[in-house]
């Protein structure tokens, strides 16, 4: 295969569905959303299968158990794909939206009106749910999307393109909106990334390297996150009740996802009472703990924490501990080692609260609530199509608003300049 001239090709049919997808009514948008539904759980069976072939071919190339998790599909997740886009197409049309109109002393009427970004390309690894949650976001928001997942699930994002292209179909859409890159040939990324003529936004989702790589190789802006190190910390004014059930949930309901724990910041004066509760329940899930002195002080099973770890998104059973003095370290040690991704804080001070939401800088921080919270889905956005910690643009679960832009509208009646 000529990888160059079949990444033209995409790109062409893509600019050219673009076009049609901007002038597309909200009717018939939401339509093709819920045909695609309809068409996941009809064929949940014949995922699954795909799916599974897929598990096979990477557990026999030694796949780690993190991405094996990721690339793993379920009924749940397949009945959570259909729900996304149903949730997307309930959600209200950005496009076309009109807004901050004022008069200017000439008379003309000046404002802004929310269109599509155009041709976004996206290249992730395993998770197949993204072909569907990148889909579903691209069409509803009017734009057309060239989708190259990963080798290790290519058997199921093939399978999901029939589905995507067939509902497209129904609703009178062109397929090319959504196009998946058949060829797993690694060349393709390489074109996808610079063919600024037919792509306007680039979107990985994977691996800190894939994402270096996309960063520091495209020609064309990217919307992304490298690392997930996100941080809870427990307040000497914290509900211990409180922070043991947000901690289990954040560090151990899943390992290998962007929003799960990797630090935990406990406050001097409690942590006495506090870090031998909260490490119980964590050993009890399998995590080892790898803390600073005084947590070693406290909890004698933890190993010692390097400087290295408190930088480390482990994707693993390991967190990184630490005792500080209270909020103003606590929110130090975050700004100087986070992601920027998520960082909790569970207390019921409400000015430490405040200060916590106003001082941390990272793109999603949550009072007493599990960071497993910051997910387009949960935030409402009926799925995501990333996360992202750039603060232009984009900041945080980038959803349909993401996933446009504003343009100026002038608004006469036969005005002139003087």
């Amino acid at each position: 295969m000529d990888i160059q001239h079949y990444m033209k090709q995409l790109g062409e049919q893509a600019r050219a569905a673009s076009r049609l997808m901007a002038k597309a009514d909200t009717n018939t948008k939401n339509q093709a959303l819920r045909n695609i539904a309809v068409l996941i759980r009809q064929h949940e069976k014949a995922l699954l299968a795909a799916n599974r072939q897929d598990l096979d071919a990477a557990k026999a190339s030694g796949m780690e158990a993190a991405m094996l998790d990721r690339l793993t599909l379920s009924e749940k997740s397949v009945a959570t794909m259909a729900e996304g886009l149903e949730q997307i197409a309930s959600l209200p049309d950005p496009i076309g939206e009109m807004s901050n109109f004022k008069y200017r002393p000439s008379g003309i009427q000046i404002g802004q009106m929310r269109v599509p970004l155009g041709v976004i390309g996206i290249i992730y690894e395993a998770r197949p749910n993204v072909t569907v949650d990148a889909a579903g976001l691209c069409i509803k928001s009017g734009n057309a999307c060239i989708l190259r997942g990963g080798s290790e699930a290519i058997h199921c994002n093939q399978a999901l393109a029939k589905l995507v292209h067939q509902g497209l179909q129904q609703a009178g859409l062109p397929q090319a909106a959504v196009l998946v890159v058949e060829t797993t040939d690694r060349a393709a990324v390489g074109e996808l990334i610079t063919m600024k003529q037919y792509v306007d936004v680039i979107v990985p989702r994977g691996g800190k390297g894939l994402i270096e790589r996309i960063s520091n190789d495209a020609r064309i802006p990217v919307i992304k996150h490298l690392d997930g190190n996100c941080h809870v910390y427990v307040d000497d004014d914290a509900d211990l009740v409180k922070a043991l059930r947000i901690l289990e949930n954040a560090k151990t309901q899943r390992l290998g996802t962007c929003n799960t724990a990797e630090s935990l910041l406990v406050a001097r004066s409690i942590a006495k009472i506090a870090l031998p509760k909260l490490v119980e329940m964590l050993i009890s899930k399998g995590v080892e703990i790898r803390g600073c002195e005084e947590t070693r002080a406290i909890v004698p099973q933890a190993k010692a924490a390097t400087e290295e770890d408190y930088y480390t998104e482990y994707l693993d059973a390991i967190i990184s501990c630490k005792v500080v003095s209270g909020v103003d370290e606590a929110i130090e040690h975050i700004n100087k080692y986070s992601s920027q991704h998520t960082e909790a804080i569970v207390t019921e001070n409400y000015t430490k609260a405040r200060q916590f939401l106003r001082e941390v800088d990272s793109s999603s921080v949550m009072v007493n609530a599990s960071t497993r919270f910051a997910d387009g889905f949960e935030y409402g956005f009926g799925a995501e199509i990333g996360i992202s910690t750039d603060k232009l643009h984009a900041r945080g679960p980038v959803g349909l608003d993401g996933l446009t832009s504003l343009k100026y509208i002038v608004l006469g009646d036969g005005h002139v300049r003087a």
